[in-house]
């Protein structure tokens, strides 16, 4: 288990990546082996601080920021980009260009989706073999249709409002389901997914076009072909209080893919909804834990 309080500073990096510039922040030495942390689908690669600071001292961390969120560039074509196979195109190149060869992954909803579709090797299938485990932080093969149509509403239409804390009060509300988190966290959260508008207002640091992707993609987030051909250990945290991921859906992936193989492990969080924050002790050890037994075995 990673206990050592010791850690470095993080490297702010942009990658060419399939003809955009894509952000990310990379934690660790360099010659360490390496674990790709993916936000969810409104977010950005800062969501992965904490995870990142508490694996560094023994790994190289890689948070991104998916094309259209944070600090990346926005999608010039976003009815055809913003869908999972781009992104796994990004993570191919993302890879590529930061001269990764093997990688652990963690993503957190949407960025446990890209992990599944690259772990796959059906849409990259240079990156078969290539993913050494997969953490899905409430993310699965199959999501609730209502809780997609939840996110796509708030989503799809950002509010904006004249001051940060106004947007800090509305990011409490909406990510309330993340579980605890303390004022300073939230202020980190606001503050690293915050964009000023020409007129003077703040809005959340994403391009509103993204929800294209379930307009345009309906069956994006079905990804049962891809899980199937998941040949590495696979850790399914998941909120209790999940309206995203299923119970019977969890209940499918252990007959299934992985799970048929043995290498499933799913973990209940308490007092989550969607998604835990991988923010407090409990969760960053059992997210570190599973790393280091697969990185022990690979």
């Amino acid at each position: 288990m990673n206990t050592s309080p010791s850690f470095s500073m993080p490297t702010s990096r942009y990658v060419r990546c399939a003809g955009y510039e894509v952000h990310c922040m990379e934690w660790g030495a360099a010659d360490a082996p390496v674990v790709i942390a993916w936000h969810g689908l409104a977010r950005t690669g800062r969501d992965m601080d904490e995870l990142a600071r508490y694996l560094s001292p023994r790994y190289r961390v890689i948070c991104p920021d998916t094309l259209g969120r944070g600090l990346s560039q926005w999608s010039r074509f976003p009815a055809q980009e913003y869908c999972l196979a781009f992104y796994a195109r990004l993570a191919a190149d993302l890879m590529e260009g930061l001269q990764v060869e093997h990688a652990h992954w963690v993503g957190t909803s949407m960025g446990g989706a890209i992990g599944t579709v690259c772990a796959g090797g059906l849409l990259q299938p240079q990156l078969q073999g290539r993913i050494l485990s997969l953490t899905l932080n409430d993310n699965a093969p199959e999501l609730a249709s209502a809780a997609i149509d939840r996110i796509r509403a708030y989503a799809g239409t950002p509010p904006a409002f004249d001051t940060v804390l106004e947007l800090e009060a509305f990011f409490r509300q909406v990510y309330q389901p993340y579980g605890w988190l303390s004022d300073a966290q939230w202020r980190h959260l606001t503050e690293t997914s915050t964009r000023r508008l020409p007129d003077g207002r703040v809005t959340p640091h994403y391009d509103p076009a993204m929800v294209q992707q379930f307009t345009q993609y309906p069956d994006d987030y079905r990804i049962w072909d891809h899980y199937d051909r998941i040949r590495v250990p696979v850790l399914c945290l998941r909120g209790a209080e999940s309206d995203l991921v299923l119970p019977q859906t969890v209940l499918e992936m252990a007959t299934r893919g992985p799970g048929a193989s043995g290498l499933l492990q799913v973990v209940e969080v308490p007092g989550c909804g969607h998604a835990p924050a991988l923010n407090v002790p409990e969760q960053l050890t059992r997210v570190s834990d599973f790393i280091d037994t697969a990185q022990a075995a690979s």
